[in-house]
C-alpha cells in the first residue's frame, strides 16, 4: 500500500509539472506576441535624408527663415537636436556642421558612430535651447503597465573643452522619471548604457518626451539617444492565480480518483 500511495504521489507530482510546464509555454507565446513596440521609428531609421542632420521645427533661436530642418517620422521637437547616421561624423544644420568628440577620436568598443545595434541616433544639446523630444504614443490600455527602454550616453561637441554632466529626463503622459547623472571627462563619452522605466497606463493616447538635461552651458554638453522601444509589461500577478487555480484544480481531480479506489 505504501508503495502504492508513494507511486501516486510521484505520478501526480509529473502531472503538476507537466501542466505547468504546459501552461506556461502556453502563455509565454501569446506574451511573446504581444511584444508589439508601440513607439513609431524607435530606431530612428525613417528620416528625411541618408546624412547626419539637424532635424525638428526650430525654437526661438534659431536663425531667420529656419523654420524647419529635415524631417524624423514619428518624433517633433524644437531643440537644438540631430540626427547622426553610421556614415556621416558630420552632421549639417543652420548653424553650420557640427560633430562630437566620440565621433571623430579612435572609436572605443562600444561606439563607433552608431548606435548599440548599429543604426543611427539622436545627440541633443542638454544646456542650450532645450525642450523635449516628442511623441504621441496611441493603443495603450488604461491601467496597464508598460516597459519603456532605450540606449543613452553622454558626449561633447568637437571644438570645446570641459568635464560635463549628461541626464534624460523621461515623461509619458503625466508621469516623469530620470536616469542617473553621468559625469563626462573632458572631450569624453560615457558609453552607452542600458535603461529601463516602467509606466502606468491613465489614458489611450499619451505623450511621450525626452528632455535632455546637461551642465554647464557653453561646452556644450550633449545628451545621446537610441532604440526606443515601449511594451506593455508583462502581469505576473494574473499569471500566479491561473497557475494556483490548474493545480488546484488538478489536486482535486486526483483526490477524487483516490476516493473512487477507496469506495470500490
Amino acid at each position: 500500500m505504501l508503495i502504492f500511495r508513494v507511486t501516486q504521489f510521484r505520478s501526480l507530482r509529473m502531472s503538476l509539472l507537466w501542466v505547468a510546464a504546459m501552461l506556461l509555454l502556453g502563455l509565454s507565446a501569446p506574451a511573446a506576441l504581444a511584444q508589439t513596440n508601440l513607439i513609431t521609428n524607435g530606431n530612428f531609421a525613417i528620416t528625411g535624408g541618408s546624412q547626419s542632420f539637424q532635424f525638428g521645427t526650430y525654437g526661438p533661436y534659431s536663425p531667420s527663415g529656419s523654420a524647419a530642418g529635415e524631417s524624423l517620422a514619428g518624433w517633433a521637437s524644437t531643440s537644438y537636436g540631430f540626427v547622426f547616421t553610421p556614415t556621416s561624423t558630420v552632421a549639417t544644420g543652420y548653424y553650420g556642421n557640427l560633430s562630437l568628440y566620440s565621433q571623430t577620436t579612435t572609436p572605443s568598443t562600444s561606439f563607433n558612430n552608431a548606435s548599440p545595434t548599429g543604426g543611427n541616433f539622436i545627440g541633443e544639446d542638454s544646456a542650450y535651447n532645450t525642450t523635449a523630444i516628442t511623441q504621441t504614443v496611441n493603443g495603450l490600455v488604461v491601467g496597464r503597465n508598460y516597459s519603456l527602454s532605450f540606449y543613452w550616453a553622454g558626449a561633447q561637441q568637437t571644438g570645446f573643452s570641459g568635464a560635463t554632466t549628461e541626464q534624460w529626463q523621461v515623461t509619458l503622459g503625466a508621469s516623469t522619471q530620470s536616469t542617473s547623472v553621468v559625469n563626462i571627462a573632458s572631450q569624453g563619452f560615457s558609453g552607452w548604457m542600458y535603461k529601463s522605466m516602467n509606466f502606468v497606463a491613465t489614458s489611450a493616447s499619451e505623450q511621450l518626451s525626452f528632455l535632455a538635461i546637461g551642465t554647464p552651458s557653453g561646452v556644450p554638453p550633449f545628451a545621446l539617444l537610441s532604440n526606443v522601444s515601449l511594451v506593455q509589461a508583462p502581469e505576473p500577478a494574473g499569471i500566479a492565480t491561473l497557475l494556483i487555480g490548474v493545480v488546484g484544480l488538478v489536486t482535486l481531480s486526483w483526490r477524487q480518483r483516490a476516493a473512487a479506489r477507496v469506495a470500490a
